[in-house]
């Protein structure tokens, strides 16, 4: 996405050349994209200069998290991201993944069963929050009822400045699954 970004800023500079474009990488994807997105249009808002905007957007790049529980992991084959015989066999064991997304995606655990999962999940958001009040979005792919319970769950157990419900997109929703959920989140400063 980077680069077709990279690609629009250069057309759209050769038609309008006095617009001034900056891409910035957020190096995640997800909800905890769109709270590096926020940050730039708050700093915006605020009258902030362009490299003032951009420098707001990367100090969020640094502190925004993303978690993911997938329901299954034959979805994550699928994305190329296992080869087919761990899949099948994650498949037949009932394994569910939890990936962690920063600059890439990475892998941060199994669980037998979703409510070990979600509670894993909880339990690493926790490990970085703390006590802290924290910024939150609670996403899910085509799981709308077990969302709702999880961000129940983060506004009983946390202190929230913010909290969110939202779905994947459908790319999102592809690569991992029905019944995927996780939490996008930041500590406030």
């Amino acid at each position: 996405m980077y680069n077709v970004a990279l690609e629009a800023k250069e057309i759209i500079e050769n038609e309008h050349p006095d617009t001034q474009i900056e891409v910035v990488d957020s190096h995640t994807a997800t909800p905890a994209e769109g709270f590096v997105a926020l940050a730039a249009a708050r700093a915006a808002c605020e009258g902030k200069d362009m490299p003032e905007v951009i420098n707001a957007a990367l100090a969020m790049r640094e502190r925004v998290n993303g978690i993911a529980l997938l329901d299954t992991i034959k979805h994550v084959y699928r994305s190329g991201r296992i080869p087919k015989i761990a899949a099948r066999f994650g498949s037949m064991l009932n394994i569910r993944p939890i990936f962690t997304i920063t600059e890439t995606v990475n892998f941060a655990g199994i669980v037998r069963n979703k409510k070990r999962g979600i509670d894993r999940i909880l339990q690493m958001m926790r490990e970085k929050v703390g006590n802290k009040t924290a910024h939150v979005a609670v996403m899910h792919a085509y799981a709308l009822q077990e969302a709702e319970k999880l961000k129940e769950r983060v506004a009983a157990e946390f202190k929230c400045a913010e909290l969110w419900l939202t779905e994947f997109s459908p790319l999102m929703g592809y690569a991992c699954g029905t019944g995927t959920l996780g939490l996008a989140f930041y500590v406030e400063d």
